[in-house]
């Protein structure tokens, strides 16, 4: 199975499983049903963007950890200002 297969597989499953519990076909309390199941679509889309923006961090914070990626970056940014320059734009 292909990581497309597999995501769109998990997707199906959430979406379902989700749809029958706002049609009601999964019996729960009242409070429950009316107060936190029509909620859950916003909680999962905040909880999918605060690890996003985890996951972002983390990777800012270990990019030093990477010499060979950091030494790369930084020889890039050098031809980079080279080349602007050369082309007469004012870099620093």
């Amino acid at each position: 199975m292909t990581r497309a297969q597999q995501t769109i597989s998990i997707a199906l499953l959430v979406s379902s499983l989700y749809l029958s519990l706002y049609l009601e076909l999964i019996p729960l309390p009242a409070t429950v049903q009316q107060d936190i199941v029509p909620l859950l679509p916003l909680w999962a889309l905040v909880s999918f963007g605060a690890w996003l923006l985890f996951r972002l961090g983390w990777g800012m914070l270990t990019f030093r950890d990477t010499p060979e990626a950091y030494a790369e970056l930084m020889e890039e940014i050098k031809l980079a200002k080279t080349d602007l320059r050369a082309k007469g734009v004012d870099v620093d």
